[in-house]
């Protein structure tokens, strides 16, 4: 009998203890993955912690992995440019965005949001600035900071106030990464630019003592860092009571410490630690480093791909936009009308963060950015490829497709025998110019996270805040790749020209 109540007891115990445990875990957690978007732009909540551009640390990463393993889960880091962070958390890429983001109302209103970190927005300009005492003290000056952040709209309040009372706004300039908006007030474009102090904290000796904190502004919404989710809550009280305990058991001050996040560090600021002009051995490493190399090399075949992509759709548009009508020539040109109205940046983040809002299927993680990019290029660059074909195949004179065929030959073969190679030859040079034109473009596909050359050497700069040699050595691999398409390009036109003069003026001498 007492087994019999025992078995019964367990039987419904077992049940109870499983649902206290799915009750503990949060939602967000799937197949034992924990996602996590972030942008390594910001040391030193997260960065390239080194050369490998995979190899990102920082305050938020030992954050999430603290999380991570509360839950027992394996995290997966996911990096993109920091406007890209909200809507991949929308289409369900990651589970949480844990980036150096700060609670604010605004934000509240769409996701849910845990505070882990105090922290203070700071006005920085070159040392030996006068300080203010308010923010419209700044009034007609040029004020830097990094797009996507809320600081511009803060700002237009101030300015609103000055308006108000008749006085210059301020002038405010945004750049992708937190380092352009540095380097804007080092080389004396901008008068000071606004970030947290946490950063300034750890920037300290990158800087070498050339900027100081003129203000400290207290705005409600700029005092803490937060762990931003999709709204759910119960997924939300389950990561409140995580920070909770890591809070109560000092690991969160541990790494606090660890990353020298703290108001002791200010007084450092006024230590000297220039750096000198250009060094020459930062310039050389960053030639040779794998993770230059890399990009490069996706950087390459990411034009290559998305060109041929495109001149394989763009042919069979340009030869039906120039036959007889039918009902795909508007449709034709409908597509060539608005991929090539449209920005290319627009098109790129439309098929990597709207996609997967209308199709589910573009959240699963074959749909990688390397593939959304060359997607997106490929579009693009088929409509102006298609217009470059179009105008080759006309300038082909009709009358010799009439005597081809006179001669006996079939479409076909006046197509690929008469008309096909001159066509070619028309084409090839705007073609030629068309890839380099989209060599450098792929640089747009870094807003998507994809790792190619501008991208990495972006990532580098943030980390170093060596600006020089490192857009030195972007310049070197772009300039390499670009001379040798040139190259390449006159190699083609002599062998697809039609007659070389001096050898036509010698036979008819």
């Amino acid at each position: 009998m007492m087994r019999l109540v025992l078995t019964l007891l367990a039987a419904f115990a077992l049940p109870a203890a499983r649902t206290m445990a799915a009750d503990t875990a949060p939602a967000f957690v799937h197949d034992g993955q924990l996602v996590l978007c972030t942008n390594p732009t910001l040391p030193p909540m997260t960065f390239v912690n080194g050369t490998d551009t995979t190899d990102v640390g920082g305050m938020d990463l030992d954050l999430a992995a603290l999380l991570a393993a509360q839950w027992h889960a394996h995290l997966v880091v996911k990096t993109m440019d920091f406007d890209g962070l909200f809507p991949s958390l929308n289409a369900e890429r990651c589970a949480l965005v844990i980036s150096g983001v700060l609670e604010q109302e605004a934000r509240l209103k769409n996701y849910d949001a845990v505070p882990y970190l105090a922290t203070s927005l700071a006005v920085v300009a070159l040392n030996g600035t006068a300080p203010i005492t308010r923010m419209t003290d700044l009034a007609g000056q040029t004020i830097a900071m990094q797009s996507g952040t809320s600081y511009a709209a803060r700002i237009e309040q101030e300015n609103a106030a000055l308006r108000a009372q008749g006085r210059p706004p301020i002038v405010i300039q945004q750049y992708e990464s937190e380092d352009q908006a540095v380097q804007q007030v080092l080389i004396g474009r901008a008068h000071a630019f606004i970030s947290q102090d946490v950063e300034l904290y750890y920037r300290q000796k990158q800087l070498g003592g050339k900027v100081a904190v003129i203000f400290r502004p207290d705005y409600p919404g700029y005092r803490q860092f937060a762990v931003y989710i999709r709204k759910d809550p119960h997924d939300r009280d389950v990561l409140a009571q995580a920070i909770t305990t890591l809070r109560t058991n000092g690991q969160l001050a541990t790494l606090a410490a660890k990353w020298g996040i703290s108001g002791i560090h200010q007084a450092t600021f006024d230590a000297k630690h220039a750096a000198p002009r250009f060094d020459f051995a930062t310039f050389f490493n960053a030639l040779i480093s794998k993770a230059f190399l890399r990009g490069a090399a996706i950087t390459l075949v990411m034009a290559l791909l998305s060109h041929i992509t495109a001149i394989v759709i763009s042919v069979p548009m340009a030869l039906v936009m120039n036959g007889r009508r039918s009902v795909l020539q508007p449709i034709f040109g409908a597509y060539v009308a608005v991929f090539r109205a449209a920005p290319t940046l627009l098109q790129l983040l439309f098929i990597w963060n709207a996609l997967p809002q209308f199709f589910p299927i573009f959240r699963e993680h074959w749909f990688t950015p390397f593939l959304a990019s060359w997607i997106s290029l490929s579009i693009n660059e088929s409509a102006y490829q298609v217009e470059i074909n179009r105008a080759a195949l006309r300038a082909v004179d009709p009358a010799q497709s009439l005597a081809a065929g006179a001669l006996g030959m079939k479409p076909a073969q006046v197509f690929r025998h008469v008309i096909l190679p001159q066509a070619l030859r028309i084409a090839l040079p705007p073609t030629v110019n068309d890839f380099i034109t989209l060599l450098k473009t792929t640089s747009l596909a870094s807003v998507i996270s994809l790792q190619e050359l501008l991208a990495v050497t972006q990532i580098q700069v943030a980390r170093s805040f060596e600006f020089t040699e490192y857009y030195a050595a972007a310049l070197i691999y772009y300039l390499a790749m670009v001379f040798f398409f040139l190259f390449i390009q006159k190699r083609m036109d002599r062998h697809f020209a039609w007659a070389d003069r001096e050898k036509a003026t010698a036979h008819a001498a």
